[in-house]
């Protein structure tokens, strides 16, 4: 093997751990037994994965979160989807420009547009003279746009591999546009659309910047229930809180993967 191929091989080892270092140095420590955290520890237990499930704020904030998540993920699915077609069927004028502006919020910081939405709600809220910010709908709305750009470019990199022929062909033996659409191309995007509903469902339930400035009273989600545990205490309950959710999250991208290659997205 040549002596570049292995520094190379190398390299890539070395950048994947510096990577994982994080994720792992996090599960390694809600496992030690000490309250207070130092190296190299005591013992190791589990009784910290007990008190986060106990804590009435992190169960509470992941229950809220998945409903979140979940409910938003739904949403902004099927939005994106009729956005993603619409932009790859029909070219039309500024096409470009509405396909730039639906993918527009993955470029924007998180901390930024919650303040701007925060803000908007605001003027929104004085205009029709309803509460929007601090409730679950508006919440939603927020999280919402969150899920519409990732469902937009994963759908349209689905399209993308389609044989449009296969729906040409069925067209030509009589079945009708919405038929075709139905019985073939809507089967052949549905990895692309799993994968969309379970990103989106990743970035919503994850997300603490949008939601930091929309919370109301009784609505914490899980991100913002361990920024309010880290004011007061450092002990290993909050690693395996974060462990807990690592291993959801994971598993779900994986899942993710299975369906449509993450190299395509990122």
């Amino acid at each position: 093997m040549p002596w570049h191929t292995v520094i190379h091989r190398i390299f890539v080892v070395l950048m994947f751990a510096f990577m994982l270092c994080p994720l792992i140095l996090i599960v390694w420590l809600s496992f030690f037994k000490d309250a207070i955290l130092y190296f190299p520890p005591s013992g190791y237990t589990v009784s910290w994965y007990v008190r986060a499930w106990e804590n009435a704020a992190f169960a509470n904030g992941f229950l809220f979160s998945l409903q979140l998540a979940a409910l938003s993920a739904v949403i902004g699915v099927v939005l994106g989807v009729l956005a993603a077609l619409g932009i790859a069927r029909f070219r039309f004028a500024g096409s470009r420009s509405v396909n730039t502006l639906l993918l527009s919020p993955l470029l924007i910081p998180g901390i930024v547009a919650g303040i701007a939405i925060y803000l908007f709600y605001l003027q929104a809220e004085n205009t029709l003279d309803r509460d929007i910010v601090g409730t679950f709908g508006g919440l939603v709305l927020a999280h919402v746009c969150l899920t519409i750009p990732w469902t937009v470019r994963l759908v349209t990199a689905g399209m993308a591999g389609l044989d449009g022929s296969i729906e040409e062909a069925a067209r030509n033996l009589g079945a009708s546009g919405r038929v075709a659409f139905m019985r073939i191309t809507l089967p052949m995007l549905r990895p692309s659309i799993v994968a969309a509903a379970l990103f989106s469902f990743v970035v919503s339930f994850e997300n603490l910047e949008l939601s930091l400035s929309l919370v109301g009273p009784g609505m914490t989600t899980l991100p913002i229930a361990i920024m309010q545990y880290l004011e007061f205490n450092l002990d290993p309950t909050i690693a395996a809180v974060s462990a807990v959710q690592i291993l959801l999250l994971g598993i779900i991208m994986l899942v993710t993967d299975r369906y449509v290659k993450l190299s395509q997205v990122v």
